[in-house]
């Protein structure tokens, strides 16, 4: 454990799902953190001070967060309010980069490059985004980029799970969970890329403490790549241990996408969401190898006790709990089509 006290960093967005995350990872560090919020910070750790100060009241954050070296960003609009926030967003974070003189770690996603994208994704890969959110978030990592003085890294992840609620995870895989239903959102033999966000907020604060980054770099996180019959397969034995399988097994069940299609019409979410079903019939993986070339071997939680301890959390977490982004208003009020199988 690393405890020099001098180390800190700001956690903006810290009641978010990776907000939280990184600050834990950073704390059990031994890092000062300082946990930016809108409302009361919804927990409390050791070595993390709250600073409940809106992102746009600059001078305020700026007197909080003096000293810090390293700002994790961890704000994440609804998906209706991107066009109009994301950016804007983030250029106030990097202002205030600039004004602390601090290195800006930034998650990134797939949507950068699009429906043709490779069956694996590394720091070359092109960037081609087919939807309204790749070409934000491809804007959003060339302001980063081409901002002079500032210092930035992203590391770019696949779907998270784990530390919170309100992503694909809990809101359509196992929102059924009780009722004896999973849901996969694709074909069940296309690989598909999962961060869970306890070991990618670890990977964050690696990449905090390599001193010799460029002004600007991207990096992967590799994460767990799993086609959706090997995801339901470990979801259903990681339930059983916690009473959530029923005695029958599960059914699987898909989302019925040509209704979210129909109801983005008027639904601005939903739109959203159908943008993007592409990423479940499109095979991709994250190679992580240039970043553990970079920070060392990274470790990995097995996915049998990610998953048990996000089944654990979500299946009695409330709707709209402390971490909620936005994701998945997803399949709110969207009935899956079950299949006749059972698992």
């Amino acid at each position: 454990m690393n405890h020099d006290a001098a180390r800190s960093v700001l956690i903006l967005g810290a009641n978010g799902r990776l907000g939280q995350a990184a600050a834990t990872a950073f704390a059990a560090r031994g890092w000062r953190v300082i946990a930016q919020t809108r409302r009361p910070l919804g927990y409390a750790l050791p070595g993390v001070t709250a600073a409940n100060v809106a992102l746009d009241d600059t001078d305020a954050l700026f007197a909080a967060a003096r000293g810090v070296e390293a700002i994790v960003y961890g704000i994440h609009p609804p998906y209706p309010r991107w066009a109009r926030e994301a950016l804007p967003m983030l250029r106030l974070a990097i202002e205030l980069a600039l004004r602390l003189d601090a290195r800006l770690l930034f998650p990134g996603t797939i949507y950068n490059f699009g429906a043709g994208m490779p069956a694996r994704l590394t720091e070359a890969t092109p960037q081609r985004p087919t939807t309204s959110f790749g070409t934000i978030r491809c804007q959003m990592e060339d302001e980063l980029a081409a901002r002079p003085g500032l210092r930035s890294a992203v590391l770019c992840a696949g779907d998270f799970f784990g530390s919170g609620d309100g992503v694909w995870f809990d809101r359509v895989l196992t929102k059924s969970i009780a009722r004896g239903t999973l849901v996969y959102p694709g074909p069940l033999d296309q690989p598909h890329a999962w961060a869970y966000v306890p070991d990618l907020a670890r990977a964050f604060v690696a990449l905090a403490e390599h001193a010799a980054l460029p002004a600007f770099s991207r990096w992967m996180f590799a994460g767990y790549t799993l086609t959706g019959a090997e995801l339901l397969t470990a979801i259903e034995a990681a339930a059983a241990p916690l009473g959530l399988r029923p005695a029958n097994g599960f059914r699987r069940g898909t989302l019925p996408w040509p209704v979210i299609r129909l109801a983005g019409l008027v639904v601005p979410t939903w739109r959203a969401i159908s943008q993007l079903s592409y990423l479940w019939r499109t095979p991709h993986a994250l190679d992580g190898s240039a970043l553990q070339a970079l920070v060392g071997p990274l470790a990995t939680t097995p996915l049998a006790t990610a998953l048990r301890d996000t089944l654990a959390a979500t299946s009695r977490a409330p709707v709209g709990a402390p971490g909620y982004d936005g994701a998945a208003s997803v399949a709110r009020g969207a009935s899956p089509r079950r299949a006749t199988t059972k698992a």
